[in-house]
């Protein structure tokens, strides 16, 4: 089918008790794997890609992969720019044919943060095409975001900012991290159900690569409506990549080792859809 944007994708989430997986794709097989996946667990997914994906190929690179891999499936797919960091990217985005957007205003203070998310809100509501928001600061590094030490989103200060803002979704700061956890990351999941308490529009949960299954869980019941995972993904696709050259050095063809690598990330994204609970929910 055709590409769908999210925000019903996600208010059905919201209303099933389950979340969406969203899963950055830097490559046409991880982009293939993601589909695949979705389309063997009959899930509604999202494929993501950061400023530095989109520097490596081209917004139009990416969005043409994705079309081609959302019409040849009979599931709902969405293409997202993920953590966009200035309003030129978003609107960029936007013309490409992305059909959500994420504005990352979360490094600057609190009202330019507002401003600048409001600023292509108004740009993305003659197309509805949804938009995601930060507030606090998702710590970690990972590509270009540097969140350094992260900072807690206040849910006194989320309820303002959705109303000031309307956003269709918000990202919220609770413990998670981009890239790798150097230990066992401690979620404040009461903050996460204050959060909820005041913001009646879907949650979204950063840095989910690493979390625990139970974890994921747990945030998905106070809450969370989309999930995202990176990280991992690229992990599991070179891991694949680098076990065909060590085991079969000579190997020239990246067809071969490419297969492997997207097998792995495949398996490795049906195991998060069945965590986050959207497995037959297409």
């Amino acid at each position: 089918m055709p590409l769908v944007t999210t925000e019903q994708m996600l208010l059905d989430a919201q209303r099933g008790g389950y979340a969406v997986g969203a899963f950055n794709v830097e490559n046409m097989e991880m982009i293939q794997a993601v589909v695949a996946a979705a389309e063997e667990l009959h899930a509604p997914v999202m494929l993501q890609t950061t400023p530095s994906t989109v520097k490596y190929a081209g917004l139009a690179c990416y969005y043409a992969i994705a079309k081609a891999a959302a019409e040849a499936a009979s599931v709902p797919v969405a293409i997202h720019l993920d953590h966009g960091d200035s309003f030129e990217l978003a609107m960029q985005a936007l013309r490409a044919g992305y059909t959500s957007i994420m504005i990352d205003g979360s490094h600057v203070a609190y009202e330019e943060n507002i401003e600048i998310t409001k600023r292509v809100v108004d740009a993305c509501a003659p197309s509805k095409i949804s938009v995601e928001a930060e507030l606090g600061k998702v710590g970690g590094k990972e590509d270009d975001l540097d969140g350094g030490a992260g900072g807690f989103t206040d849910p006194l200060e989320a309820k303002e900012f959705v109303e000031r803002t309307k956003i269709s979704s918000l990202a919220v700061a609770i413990g998670t991290a981009h890239g790798l956890y150097s230990g066992v990351p401690k979620l404040d999941l009461d903050r996460l159900s204050e959060i909820r308490k005041v913001v009646s529009i879907p949650l979204v949960l950063h840095g989910a690569s690493g979390l625990s299954d139970e974890a994921v869980r747990e945030s998905i019941k106070r809450g969370i409506c989309k999930v995202n995972f990176a990280t991992e993904l690229r992990i599991a696709f070179s891991d694949g990549v680098k076990k065909v050259l060590s085991d079969a050095p000579d190997t020239f063809d990246p067809k071969k080792y490419n297969a492997v690598g997207r097998e792995n990330v495949k398996q490795l994204v049906m195991n998060r859809m069945k965590v986050c609970g959207s497995e037959g929910k297409a």
